[in-house]
């Protein structure tokens, strides 16, 4: 219990303690019991642990700010503070525009938040804005000001007026230099920030891990890993860096090879870590290596259990990984949902062959309120198309649009013509792309033109392929796919013709090629991009 007694060590105590949502409300509930609303100091410290302490209480620490009639300096910058960390940094600049509103002159702590805001919002001419106030009140030479706007400059684009800030004072700070290295990285002038780099007086940490994960966003992996393996101490940023590098660039043997080397060197993961990890088991379809991970992580999870991001990035791997029951086990035990879990599952559930179930859990996410996007219903129409749902593939197709407003994209063009054209209705499907609201690519007609093949319609077939010629898409397997369809059809002159055109045009044919089976990779691989953690 918090004792009026003003006895700080009791009061600090308390707040220590105050880690999670729950028990941040607990504390609220029982100064509104015991008015001690009344004393500032408390109402301070409250402020502070819902908007920087406690995870994922930015929203309760807005609400709590509301109702304090005259907030001070203190609050508006805590507040300030703790909704520039969030993923909606547009609320940081309205509470500026609230505090200039009220009187509130701000100091030096209020600008380097703001700063920050704008830098996450990709947002120049703010920035500029709040340089000039900046200036106005004096506090451009403050050394936190100065780092912070160097930062916002380089990051947003005008490396200009964040090299006239760091020709000075600056020059002496390893924050400024980190700052201006990432500024230049980040517009793609490695060279640059590699100059930068070398000529900085004393290296940190923080300056080593901005040059390497600045190689490895770029996919300069060997230099990347020239310079981490020259870190003098490496940090979880350090690892988490040469990870992603290398899965975002499809090196999933040199990541699973550094997390080895990670875990001997005793620095344990965190959760950008494993979503790495996971990413790269995903995209090479180890399911070994995932499920090991999977271990580690409900070891570690066990009290608090999985965070969605991780759940959902399990679900998808296990769904890659061609284990769609594992991934339904994650599913049902997750405590929390959001639209990536359905996405993911619906889809994985789609993929494997389980239509009804997938179209099953579609239901029970309308009927929870959960707002499906368009992701969840290039899902559906894969279930609907694999399934032979005909009817229900036609009535999501016009749910979308009519219910939840979601234009459809190439991905639900391409299901609908593939579902349409595995039932046999080829005209229908003809018809279907002509009345496209964009353009059809390649794949919409080769999924046409692949159901020609099985129902035998030379005629349509023609059609599809005069449309991919005139895409001047000289793929080989288009040409054999239409010469196998006349032969099929015992039309030898029609097969003899398309073989001749193949060699004016200069196209031949790949050894070993699978038409059929290409086409549906390069389908299954277009919507398993859709499948996102």
């Amino acid at each position: 219990m918090i004792r009026k007694s003003g006895n700080k060590r009791h009061q600090a105590e308390v707040w220590r303690r105050c880690r999670t949502l729950r028990t941040l409300k607990q504390i609220h509930a029982l100064m509104i019991v015991n008015d001690f609303l009344s004393n500032t100091s408390a109402l301070r410290e409250l402020l502070f642990s819902s908007a920087v302490c406690v995870p994922g209480a930015a929203a309760y620490a807005l609400r709590l700010f509301d109702q304090i009639p005259h907030p001070d300096l203190f609050m508006w910058n805590t507040v300030i503070r703790g909704m520039s960390h969030t993923s909606i940094p547009s609320d940081t600049i309205s509470l500026f525009t609230r505090m200039e509103r009220a009187g509130t002159r701000p100091n030096k702590l209020t600008f380097p938040f703001l700063l920050r805001a704008c830098t996450k919002l990709s947002n120049a001419t703010l920035g500029t804005q709040f340089h000039t106030k900046i200036t106005k009140y004096g506090l451009e030479s403050d050394r936190f000001v100065r780092n912070a706007l160097i930062n916002m400059h380089a990051n947003c684009g005008d490396l200009a007026s964040a090299a006239a800030l760091f020709d000075g004072p600056a020059r002496q700070d390893v924050v400024a230099w980190s700052a201006m290295i990432a500024g230049y990285a980040r517009r793609g002038e490695l060279s640059i920030a590699r100059q930068l780099f070398d000529e900085i007086p004393s290296k940190d940490l923080i300056s080593w891990n901005v040059m390497i994960t600045a190689y490895a966003k770029q996919g300069e992996m060997v230099m990347a890993r020239e310079l981490f393996d020259l870190v003098p101490e490496k940090d979880v940023v350090s690892w988490n860096a040469m990870i992603a590098g290398y899965v975002q660039f499809g090196q999933h043997d040199q990541a699973l090879e550094v997390f080895e080397q990670m875990h001997l060197a005793g620095e344990p993961p965190d959760e950008v870590t494993m979503l790495s990890l996971l990413s790269a088991c995903a995209d090479s379809g180890v399911l070994d290596i995932g499920r090991t991970l999977h271990g580690a992580l409900m070891e570690v999870c066990s009290r608090s259990r999985l965070s969605t991001r991780l759940g959902n990035a399990l679900i998808d791997m296990y769904a890659k990984c061609g284990s769609i029951e594992a991934a339904m086990e994650v599913f049902k035990g997750m405590r929390e949902n959001d639209i990536s879990t359905w996405n993911s599952i619906i889809t994985g559930l789609a993929l494997h062959g389980h239509f009804q179930d997938s179209i099953n859990l579609f239901e029970d996410m309308l009927k929870m309120k959960f707002r499906p996007d368009d992701i969840t219903f290039v899902g559906v129409l894969v279930a609907c198309s694999h399934g032979g749902m005909i009817k229900e593939g036609r009535r999501y197709f016009y749910l979308m649009q009519n219910e939840y407003g979601i234009e459809p994209n190439i991905k639900h063009y391409g299901c609908m013509v593939d579902m349409l054209g595995r039932a046999g209705l080829l005209k229908e499907a003809f018809e279907f792309i002509s009345c496209m609201k964009i353009e059809p690519n390649p794949i919409v007609w080769r999924a046409l033109l692949g159901a020609c093949r099985i129902h035998g319609d030379v005629k349509l077939a023609e059609q599809a392929n005069e449309q991919l010629l005139r895409l001047r898409d000289d793929t080989s397997g288009d040409y054999v796919l239409l010469s196998n369809i006349y032969a099929s059809t015992g039309e030898w002159d029609g097969a003899e013709k398309v073989r001749k055109l193949m060699d004016d045009r200069g196209v031949s044919k790949e050894v070993g090629y699978t038409v059929f089976d290409s086409d549906s990779k390069e389908l299954m691989h277009l919507l398993l991009q859709s499948s996102l953690v």
